[in-house]
């Protein structure tokens, strides 16, 4: 009896990978929001590095071509609540849980960025600096970025006079300008120390 060498086969296993990225962990207000891509090996998208990396017109080109061909996409978000209850570390990886968890289909390998990892039953990896070299976490990075910075522009449609739109929560020179002069909405981020001491502050001075 003779047997044929074994070979590699003509049809690759593959596995569904998924990039997972978070946006929004420095700002003093709004949700913070996370991305969880599988990139479709077929349909590849050009261009992929970390959101910080490229213009925001840029980012959103990149976004539409990310949902338009991954293979799954989902993006969920923690919210101001959520951060102030729980701390924004534990707020980003429930945020990252969520997104994972509402893939369709569902990853069978989780890549994350950073160094922590969410509570999940899936596989999975943390990698630092993971947006830049993975090419699936860039693409969770862009989403998770723009899809924030949508959140923030509607927060500045109910809070104008924060600016919103235009530093995004971030602690910007005009953002804690504004945060002096009004105190602090209900979008901020009740946690953070600029605005934890801003209260304190309005609380010793007897101001309800």
């Amino acid at each position: 009896m003779t047997h044929k060498p074994i070979g590699r086969s003509r049809h690759r296993i593959r596995i569904r990978i998924a990039g997972v990225d978070e946006a929004g962990r420095g700002p003093l207000a709004g949700p913070v929001v996370a991305a969880a891509v599988v990139l479709d090996p077929r349909r590849p998208v050009e261009g992929l590095r970390d959101s910080k990396q490229l213009t925001a017109a840029r980012r959103f080109e990149l976004a539409e071509l990310i949902r338009a061909n991954a293979l799954a996409f989902a993006v969920a978000k923690a919210s101001v609540a959520e951060i102030d209850r729980l701390n924004i570390l534990q707020a980003s990886l429930l945020a990252m849980r969520r997104a994972i968890e509402a893939l369709q289909p569902a990853a069978e390998l989780v890549l994350v960025d950073g160094r922590q990892l969410p509570r999940i039953d899936i596989a999975a990896r943390a990698i630092v600096g993971g947006d830049a070299t993975e090419p699936a976490i860039s693409a969770a990075s862009i989403l998770a970025k723009t899809h924030r910075d949508a959140l923030m522009v509607a927060l500045h449609g109910r809070y104008p006079e924060y600016g919103f739109a235009r530093h995004f929560g971030y602690p910007t020179p005009q953002h804690l300008a504004t945060l002096i002069e009004l105190g602090p909405c209900a979008a901020h981020r009740r946690s953070f120390a600029p605005v934890r001491a801003l209260l304190q502050a309005t609380l010793e001075l007897g101001f309800d």
